[in-house]
């Protein structure tokens, strides 16, 4: 099934109270990594789901939040933003999802600045419990993948206050906050990239081969369409974070992993290219003061 032919459908079932289409696939800025993403708000769904059906993503949301997230104290505490701000409107007979985007696209300065606050300031609260990670055994890599996820998740997304920009998060992210904050923020997302170790084609290539036997099948595939089309650090940023994310067991306990698999981890991980331990967390603290100051 075609993602129009989806949409119509999604549009028709009367559970469904609202459908937007989201990511680059079918605009401009679509590549052959564009995935058909959809956003539905439906009645009788208890909480937040996601689906793949035939290649085509599905953010499924219950149609309460639909009514809340009108508010933008109730929206900012809850709702995934740059989803929402960012999408394209299918189908929306109350009105609702588009007086969501309204309100996200007319934020003023003070919201905008009280929105930034609270990201850096949940930013500081993981980085301070993340701290106590000591040397030896994998807890360096655990500290530098606790580093990463405060800043792609936390900070990225409140450097971009300071512009009024949504973030986005496709395989290709790296080019796309050099394209949208490289310019103004050079600090910010210059620490940005060192916590990931960016190597260009040949990092790329080695992530790439390193991911077997590691459970990695849909992720090396995507990447691979990534290293493909010539964004090699897309494909490096999403194999690290995916690997941190699947195999954090792995490095809770790696003094106990066969050397094999240290070195593909590790090699996943950009050991050799990024920040460890205690120098990973000082290194999104500076990200964080960079933030907060916008440079």
């Amino acid at each position: 099934m075609t993602s129009e032919r989806l949409g119509e459908r999604l549009s028709g079932d009367r559970k469904v109270r609202a459908v937007a289409q989201a990511g680059s696939y079918g605009t401009e800025y679509a590549w052959a990594g564009s995935q058909p993403t959809f956003l539905t708000f439906e009645r009788g769904l208890l909480s937040a789901q996601t689906e793949i059906r035939g290649g085509v993503r599905l953010e499924r949301l219950p149609y309460e939040q639909l009514e809340a997230w009108r508010d933008w104290d109730a929206a900012r505490q809850q709702a995934p933003l740059a989803l929402l701000a960012t999408s394209r409107v299918v189908y929306d007979p109350t009105g609702f999802y588009g007086r969501i985007q309204r309100t996200l696209w007319n934020l003023s300065a003070a919201q905008l600045a009280a929105y930034r606050s609270d990201l850096t300031l949940q930013a500081e609260d993981a980085l301070n419990a993340a701290e106590g990670v000591q040397s030896g055994g994998g807890q360096p890599l655990l500290a530098l993948a606790d580093a990463r996820r405060v800043a792609l998740d936390l900070l990225y997304p409140a450097l971009l206050t300071h512009l009024h920009a949504w973030a986005e998060f496709e395989v290709r992210l790296p080019h796309a906050w050099r394209a949208v904050a490289g310019l103004r923020f050079p600090k910010a997302v210059y620490r940005l990239e060192n916590l990931y170790g960016f190597g260009g084609e040949a990092e790329a290539r080695r992530a790439l081969l390193a991911t077997r036997g590691l459970g990695l099948v849909e992720q090396e595939r995507r990447a691979r369409t990534a290293f493909q089309s010539g964004y090699y650090d897309g494909a490096v940023r999403l194999l690290r974070d995916e690997t941190a994310r699947l195999h954090r067991a792995d490095l809770e306990r790696w003094a106990y992993l066969s050397s094999a698999r240290r070195d593909k981890l590790g090699t996943l991980l950009g050991v050799t290219l990024s920040p460890l331990g205690p120098a990973a967390i000082e290194l999104a603290r500076q990200l964080l003061e960079d933030v907060r100051e916008g440079r």
